[in-house]
């Protein structure tokens, strides 16, 4: 998995309850992984279709960072999906959890808004990477 982007939680940042509040995460989540697909299919043209079931899993407190990972999933003929974790960071300690989990869907648009097919060098790119997440997952499963 690619590291994305670190934010740090400031008091602005937090819900009712003093834990970062859900939509703002989940704002990171999309710019974040918007900003991947674009990188990985080679244009600024690419929109978020869909988000899967997002479980907050544990809560992520002032003064901790929230650092982004992804990686492609899946590829389509228009579109790209992405898994997407975010781990709340603990400066003092280094240690790490999970806050969410969850797969994102791009597509690559034309001017007018309707789905176009990835470019050649883009799908080599992420079929590359999709191939070398598939022997690492077989060797670890072994």
């Amino acid at each position: 998995m690619e590291h994305l982007t670190t934010h740090p939680i400031k008091k602005s940042d937090l819900g009712f309850h003093g834990n970062l509040f859900g939509g703002k995460l989940l704002s990171w989540l999309d710019a974040s992984a918007v900003a991947y697909a674009m990188q990985l299919c080679d244009t600024p043209r690419m929109v978020t279709l869909s988000i899967d079931k997002c479980i907050f899993e544990k809560p992520s407190k002032e003064g901790q960072l929230i650092k982004i990972f992804g990686c492609p999933v899946e590829l389509g003929n228009t579109s790209v999906t992405l898994y997407i974790e975010a781990r709340a960071h603990n400066v003092r300690t280094g240690r790490q959890y999970v806050v969410l989990k969850t797969n994102m869907k791009f597509v690559y648009i034309d001017e007018e808004g309707n789905p176009i097919p990835l470019g050649e060098k883009a799908r080599l790119r992420i079929q590359k990477i999709l191939d070398a997440e598939n022997k690492v997952a077989v060797s670890v499963g072994k």
